[in-house]
């Protein structure tokens, strides 16, 4: 990429059958959806795309097909995260080489009590940095349950090639961010927030340039981030406080599966299934979930109908 990335980079839920298999056909009409929702790059195989759920086979096989599809018509973002070190490295090669733009990771955990001290996470994050030429994107996140402080956060920035892209879902996060840019200063190149864009505005006083959210709604949230950016701080208030319902639902009741949810009811994939242990919506939230969908005219209850 020869500029910095900014804006909305919503990460892409992994479509299954009903019978519980991956649906690569279903996968690619969720990109086309994506690109025609006006993102500026898409997130593959994070934590919204279940990737706890999918074997390395399947990983492999929806890496390949996604990248190929997409064919550079927009930045694709490539999670990579695991405990184990080698993996990660593997990863970042394997997404690399098939047209990755960039990749995301999370600090190395597994469980609350299995997590490497600070020096452990700079050696993990410096792996992959060495194996690839391509940004990476820092999951802040709390369910990893390990504390990413400022501090740590600007030194993998400074030392590590590589590093430039953040992505902060902790609690006050806009505090975090604004920490973040004046300690690292140039170094921190782009400051992103995530959690479905629930803090959104905070976090751009804070200073962030863009929002990973879902795929629910990001051409409804994306004007947030361009008006702000635009100086137009007024407009960007009055589209966040449209958007909100829908970013409170899917946060607090829906989770991964709103988008899913909703592409379904539009076309764009045959299924929202979630594998075991995950269970659907319960018909009370699916109902308002529709319903505040309906109201914003979503691109995605309409995409593929």
């Amino acid at each position: 990429m020869q500029n910095p990335l900014t804006g909305i980079l919503p990460v892409a839920p992994t479509p299954f059958h009903a019978d519980g298999s991956i649906d690569p056909d279903g996968m690619c009409r969720v990109l086309d959806c994506m690109i025609d929702q006006g993102v500026d790059a898409i997130c593959l195989l994070a934590n919204y795309s279940e990737q706890f759920l999918l074997s390395d086979e399947e990983r492999a096989i929806l890496t390949k097909v996604s990248l190929e599809h997409v064919a550079g018509r927009v930045p694709v973002i490539v999670t990579i995260s695991h405990f184990a070190t080698d993996i990660v490295v593997y990863r970042a090669k394997e997404a690399q080489a098939l047209g990755a733009s960039m990749l995301m990771m999370m600090p190395p955990y597994h469980g609350i009590g299995l997590a490497p001290a600070e020096q452990g996470v700079l050696e993990h994050f410096a792996a992959v940095s060495d194996a690839v030429s391509i940004p990476i994107m820092v999951q802040d996140a709390p369910l990893s349950g390990v504390t990413l402080s400022v501090p740590l956060l600007v030194r993998m920035a400074k030392e590590i090639e590589n590093v430039s892209y953040f992505k902060m879902e902790t609690p006050f996060a806009a505090d975090k961010l604004a920490a973040l840019i004046e300690m690292g200063g140039e170094h921190i190149v782009g400051p992103f927030d995530g959690e479905e864009a629930v803090t959104l505005l905070a976090d751009l006083d804070a200073g962030c340039t863009g929002t990973m959210t879902s795929a629910l709604q990001p051409e409804k949230i994306r004007p947030i981030v361009t008006e702000y950016r635009a100086g137009n701080t007024d407009a960007a208030l009055e589209q966040w406080k449209l958007c909100l319902p829908l970013i409170n639902h899917e946060n607090r009741q829906c989770g991964l599966r709103a988008a899913k949810t909703v592409m379904m009811e539009g076309g764009v994939i045959g299924s929202d299934y979630v594998r075991h242990p995950l269970k659907p919506l319960s018909p009370r939230t699916k109902d308002r979930l529709m319903s505040l969908s309906r109201e914003l005219d979503l691109i995605a209850l309409s995409w593929g109908k």
